[in-house]
């Protein structure tokens, strides 16, 4: 049987949920909004992970940066240390001081912003010890680098192809140590050798459910809760053990984000 790992998330509250911009191919402007669907849906989402035993700390949204929602985005967190992001956009790029204030506030022992483009776990995620990197859209390959140096953990460095698919988080999963999930189109054909190389059990995407946003995903290594609509992966997550738990976030989509994207994972015990 899968167990479940009680994690710490830090979300942030869609309270200036708009699309005011486009930085990515799902954002549209002209397209209605509505921030109390997109508050009611995060609001669903917050509430599922502490009826699943999760610890969820909050920062407080800011005026004028819609897409702060997206917490995943700031930072990276490891052994209690703090990389803050580096966006690439100037929309978001206010968005740091925020965390970079949160998290010096909140004791933990080491926080820094980076120092080349990189936007935090959207494109970097955990697999066992080791970081999987993208780049292609908005982190870049230097940042990779600083990532391992200020970790000490190996880097694995995967391009992105699609813009569709422009954070890794929107591509690729982790669900339990070593095991992933992943849509092989969003990456390049060296990216998909080593991907192959590395995970050669993946679970694999198809169009339909990576459209859906069906990898922007998180995992406790039991329940893996995922858009609704990805329904051909949640049925391969159940006959890999899991139990799939399918949510509406179609709200948050109309910015680009899902799941994922509005979780960061606390890795660590700011005090130690």
């Amino acid at each position: 049987m899968r167990i479940a790992k009680q994690r710490r998330f830090l979300m942030c509250r869609p309270a200036y949920f708009d699309v005011r911009y486009s930085i990515n191919p799902w954002m549209d402007p002209a397209r209605p909004t509505a921030t109390d669907v997109g508050l009611a849906q995060w609001k669903w989402l917050h509430d599922l992970f502490a009826e699943l035993g999760h610890q969820v700390e909050l920062i407080e949204p800011e005026p004028g940066l819609p897409d702060m929602v997206f917490a995943a985005n700031g930072a990276i967190t490891l052994d209690g240390r703090v990389l803050v992001a580096r966006f690439r956009h100037r929309y978001r790029v206010p968005e740091s001081a925020s965390y970079l204030g949160w998290f010096g506030r909140h004791g933990w022992r080491e926080v820094r912003q980076a120092e080349h483009l990189n936007e935090g776990e959207g494109d970097f995620l955990l697999a066992g010890d080791t970081f999987l990197a993208g780049c292609g859209f908005r982190s870049e390959p230097r940042a990779h680098d600083e990532v391992r140096v200020f970790f000490d953990r190996p880097v694995r460095s995967l391009t992105l192809v699609d813009p569709r698919f422009y954070h890794l988080d929107t591509a690729l999963a982790v669900l339990d140590g070593n095991e992933i999930m992943y849509y092989p189109r969003a990456f390049s054909e060296e990216s998909r050798a080593l991907l192959g190389d590395l995970f050669p059990d993946a679970i694999l995407a198809d169009d339909a459910d990576a459209e859906a946003f069906g990898l922007n995903a998180v995992s406790d290594g039991r329940h893996v809760i995922l858009p609704g609509q990805a329904k051909r992966l949640a049925d391969q997550l159940a006959e890999r053990g899991f139990e799939p738990i399918g949510v509406e976030m179609s709200e948050l989509l109309k910015a680009g984000g899902s799941v994922k994207c509005c979780t960061l994972e606390l890795r660590g015990d700011p005090a130690e």
